[in-house]
């Protein structure tokens, strides 16, 4: 079986505004290297105090993330997915994080989702069984109430 090669299409940010970005994909490499659990532990703590995050947050912080980093371009999955979420964290939302699996045949994945739908991937969304998840928590309403 062959598998596709080609990197995402990386637009050039201003030199201004890649700092947060090449922050984010920095902390994202050795939180890839943690086991399932700890991961999961640095995640559900970073999405502490966070808004959901809105599609167009999402899209705008994985597209960020892959101009920057030619790792989270390619096939660095767990890497990319993680920095967007933690990017998306450091302007005040949180996507859903999640890592699954295929069977047929068996493939790993990880990516961000963003109003029920998968952000920046080419598969339809029940493509991937999820496995680990971490959505946003529900964000307080001023009058006191979950939304």
């Amino acid at each position: 079986m062959s598998q596709s090669m080609a990197l995402d299409r990386r637009a050039r940010l201003p030199l201004r505004r890649r700092l947060l970005p090449l922050l984010a994909v920095g902390v994202a490499r050795p939180l890839a290297r943690l086991t399932p659990l700890r991961l999961r532990t640095v995640l559900e703590f970073a999405r502490r105090g966070a808004a959901p995050a809105d599609a167009g947050q999402a899209q705008r912080a994985r597209d960020q993330v892959v101009s920057v980093s030619l790792r989270c371009a390619g096939q660095n999955c767990l890497q990319r997915s993680l920095a967007t979420a933690l990017l998306c964290r450091a302007r005040g939302v949180w996507p859903t994080w999640s890592t699954g699996v295929r069977t047929h045949p068996f493939a790993a994945h990880a990516w961000v989702e963003a109003e029920g739908r998968l952000i920046g991937e080419p598969h339809p969304q029940d493509y991937f069984k999820p496995l680990l998840t971490v959505p946003p928590l529900p964000h307080p309403r001023p009058d006191g109430a979950a939304r």
